[in-house]
């Protein structure tokens, strides 16, 4: 089968990377960054293509990780008239649900296939083929491009029609917000009260407070290191997304909104492309210098 992947970021490119060394398939792939696509085929098997008509054209799947709903829907207007009959396109961006049921609508028209298949476990899980996918869309379409997934992924789960996928995504985004800042502050209070960071850390791990971003990414914050993972600026419009979809559906969620003021804090502070974590040196940025604290 020939697959198509289109947009090789941080996370499309261990995607694709995975798909060619499977071995299984013909694999083309595209990046709008041209010198992108030329690395990457040095790198591994596979042709680069000039175009995302060229790229798609006659593919049997074709598989997007693209910034924003903006890219999502300029890369549909070339797939759309180029895409296979019966052809399944994965797209796992991370965009509205509207969106996807937008251009699932248009592809069912033509006769294909979207998916709305959202991805968590970060640059890490893409590297190491363990990344979990929440997809939205036809089951039957599901069932045929479940193989190609679990290509590159370590879980894969139909979440339901077209949309879920985005809304699961946005429930992870939900919960992982709140846990982030959470332990940026128990660090940070940690190390004001003159514990052993690392060890409170070991010790936390193994009770109720655990979890992936502990895991993860605890180290990582009490030492200030962020060049590497998912972007403030992407999380931002994760968020942004998040809240705008709530507002939709009259819910509030007043923690996922502070948190969004958060990270623009953190993008003021010059962490755009830090990791999201960097909400650590926000919470750093909140110490009272010695000469205004109060006598107790």
């Amino acid at each position: 089968m020939k697959i198509a992947c289109i947009g090789l970021g941080r996370m499309g490119w261990h995607m694709a990377a995975h798909l060619s060394r499977s071995n299984a398939h013909e694999v083309v792939v595209y990046d709008v960054q041209s010198e992108t696509g030329k690395k990457w085929a040095t790198d591994h098997e596979g042709t680069v293509k000039e175009s995302v008509a060229s790229a798609t054209k006659d593919s049997d799947f074709i598989v997007t990780s693209l910034p924003a709903d903006r890219e999502l829907l300029a890369v549909a207007e070339e797939v759309i008239p180029s895409i296979a009959k019966n052809g399944v396109w994965i797209d796992h961006s991370t965009t509205s649900a509207q969106a996807a049921r937008d251009i699932g609508t248009r592809l069912n028209a033509v006769g294909a296939y979207f998916l709305d298949a959202p991805v968590s476990g970060g640059v890490v899980g893409a590297e190491n083929g363990t990344i979990s996918v929440m997809a939205g869309g036809d089951s039957e379409a599901f069932s045929r491009a479940e193989p190609i997934i679990d290509l590159y992924s370590g879980q894969v789960r139909l979440m339901g029609e077209l949309g879920a996928g985005q809304l699961t995504k946005m429930t992870n985004q939900i919960c992982v917000v709140g846990l982030c800042q959470a332990l940026a502050e128990g660090l940070d209070f940690a190390s004001r009260a003159g514990l052993d960071v690392e060890n409170v850390i070991e010790a936390m791990l193994q009770g109720s407070s655990t979890s992936w971003q502990m895991e993860n990414r605890a180290d990582k914050m009490f030492a200030g290191e962020y060049d590497y993972g998912f972007s403030t600026v992407l999380m931002r419009k994760d968020v942004g997304l998040v809240l705008e979809e709530a507002a939709a559906m009259n819910i509030s969620l007043p923690v996922t909104a502070l948190v969004s003021q958060f990270l623009a804090d953190v993008e003021s502070m010059g962490g755009a492309n830090w990791d999201w974590c960097s909400l650590m040196e926000r919470q750093r940025g909140f110490a009272v210098p010695d000469n205004k604290k109060k006598d107790n």
